[in-house]
């Protein structure tokens, strides 16, 4: 798919994973909406790419906030690609804390909520909206490139809510790829290490003796860029499909 003639919607566009991939789309040509509740650094960000990049402050798990964007993004170009990389935290979730009591309700439903159902909603959505796009040389009408993450096969102690989310985010895609295969729409995850973004606030330098001293080749952290790199191909490829492809520099954690 020839992406220099498509228009993308990013969600969590404004930093970290998104900000690198609104970065690499844009570079390619791609009109690009940063999709994002980020006000300030998505207008910041779509005013220093300039071009067809724009910001369109949306909440994912929010049906008309979303249509917005991908109808910003039909404007520019025909939509052809999504991604879903908008983020979050609400701090780590065990079973049974520390001081005995079970993990709140409400912060397991929180991860479910945001990452599973966000992308979700984005997911159908945005499959609707490029279902209306003639095909193209391929025969391809776009893609939709979620993020699930390594903690979906692997996730460690204080990770049970976001391990669920992202082990949902696995198992939709192969799923979710047979549906609209007949659509002509083609749906991939990918599933990163331990990448430094601003979520880790904190230096390089001191995330790097943490969390890259563990991975194997290469002996560091991932960077945004290098996710988005891999998006881009992705979006590239008509071939990948249906596939969850991690990024991890082999990283495999082993129970303790």
């Amino acid at each position: 798919m020839d992406i220099s003639q498509a228009a993308a919607v990013v969600t969590g566009g404004a930093g970290g994973l998104g900000e690198a991939t609104v970065r690499k789309l844009a570079s390619v040509g791609a009109a690009v909406v940063i999709a994002d509740l980020n006000d300030d650094g998505g207008k910041a960000l779509a005013a220093e790419l300039g071009g067809n990049v724009t910001y369109v402050r949306t909440d994912v798990l929010d049906e008309n906030s979303v249509n917005d964007a991908l109808a910003a993004a039909a404007e520019l170009a025909p939509l052809r690609v999504v991604v879903n990389a908008h983020g979050g935290g609400a701090g780590a979730s065990r079973v049974v804390g520390r001081d005995g009591e079970p993990a709140p309700f409400e912060q397991f439903q929180w991860y479910i909520n945001l990452f599973l159902n966000g992308t979700f909603n984005v997911l159908r959505l945005g499959a609707a909206a490029m279902a209306k796009n003639e095909l193209d040389a391929g025969g391809s009408r776009g893609v939709v490139i979620n993020t699930a993450s390594i903690a979906a096969f692997e996730g460690q102690i204080g990770q049970t809510a976001y391990a669920a989310a992202k082990g949902g985010v696995v198992g939709l895609t192969v799923p979710a790829a047979r549906d609209l295969s007949k659509l002509g729409i083609r749906v991939m995850a990918i599933a990163p290490g331990t990448f430094f973004t601003p979520a880790f606030k904190m230096e390089r330098e001191e995330a790097e003796k943490f969390w890259g001293s563990a991975v194997p080749f290469p002996n560091r952290m991932g960077s945004p860029s290098e996710y988005a790199s891999l998006v881009a191909h992705i979006a590239e490829n008509d071939y990948l499909n249906g596939e969850v492809i991690r990024i991890d520099g082999a990283l495999r954690f082993q129970p303790k």
